[in-house]
């Protein structure tokens, strides 16, 4: 207790002059001094347990959507971060929309080909009357991209796959003003990955590249757009390699490949993504 410590410095001219009044005086000053910390810790105690309700769009390809998961309703990744993030301290409510759409591309995203970023405003208008709640916009992109042909516009240089991803964020920015986005990293896939698009040793390497894009993409945010605009964990790529039984087995043209995860692998793939929202976004003012 500060105050009392504060006021320990006059206990010998209360003794010397043995005032009953005085003696009165700085119990009182006391009391109402730790009444006073004490208020103010329990209003700090508020204020770090108040809880902040999040609505999350998470735009992706077929990772994010769950393919070839036994019920991606209840397994994608999106679902599983979403639960992550209910269990955290000072979320409230966390609604999602997971609108993956296997196969596609930064190209399929781009706002000015008017498609799939249809969905991504349909899904944002859906929480519009929530005025509670943050808005968040959780994007993995990139796969798809590094393939050497196959999804539409493969394969996507990094200088372009950065452009797109200005473009895209841009738009969702402009259109929504109050909403935050997250870029997730792409994770692992193996060198013989081909089923009826071509990844192989090539696409992994380019796929790498996007990393520094995706670094660069935030940095220029960070002035004209701060506090928006983050970046997820760049480790989940190296996780992934690590630990191929997270993935499915896929037979595919030059025989069995690992490019979409099971079911414990969108468990863990979930985890972070709601680690990364839940540090990067979450927790910023």
């Amino acid at each position: 207790m500060k105050v009392i410590r504060r006021l320990e410095w006059l206990n010998p001219y209360i003794v010397a002059f043995n005032e009953p009044i005085i003696m009165r005086l700085i119990k009182k000053i006391s009391f109402l001094g730790v009444a006073a910390l004490l208020c103010l810790n329990l209003n700090q105690a508020g204020a770090q347990t108040a809880q902040r309700n999040f609505n999350l769009v998470f735009i992706g390809n077929s990772i994010t959507h769950g393919s070839g998961l036994p019920d991606p309703l209840t397994q994608a990744p999106p679902v599983i971060a979403g639960q992550r993030l209910r269990e955290m301290k000072g979320v409230g409510t966390i609604q999602i929309s997971n609108i993956g759409k296997s196969g596609s591309t930064t190209v399929d995203w781009l706002p000015a080909n008017q498609k799939l970023f249809l969905n991504a405003e349909l899904a944002a208008a859906q929480f519009a009357a929530d005025t509670t709640a943050q808005l968040i916009f959780s994007i993995v992109l990139g796969t798809n991209d590094s393939a050497i042909k196959g999804p539409h516009g493969a394969p996507v240089s990094p200088e372009n796959y950065h452009v797109n991803l200005v473009a895209i964020t841009d738009r969702l920015l402009t259109e929504f003003p109050k909403c935050k986005v997250i870029f997730q990293y792409p994770t692992w896939y193996s060198e013989n990955t081909y089923n009826s698009s071509m990844y192989l040793k090539e696409g992994l390497e380019r796929l790498q590249l996007y990393f520094p894009e995706i670094d660069d993409v935030v940095k220029g945010y960070a002035a004209s757009y701060p506090d928006r605009v983050f970046s997820g964990n760049k480790k989940v790529f190296d996780y992934f390699k690590k630990h191929p039984a997270l993935f499915q087995n896929e037979q595919g043209q030059q025989g069995i490949f690992n490019l979409h995860p099971n079911v414990a692998g969108a468990a863990e793939l979930g985890g972070f993504w709601a680690a990364a929202i839940y540090t990067s976004v979450i927790l910023q003012p």
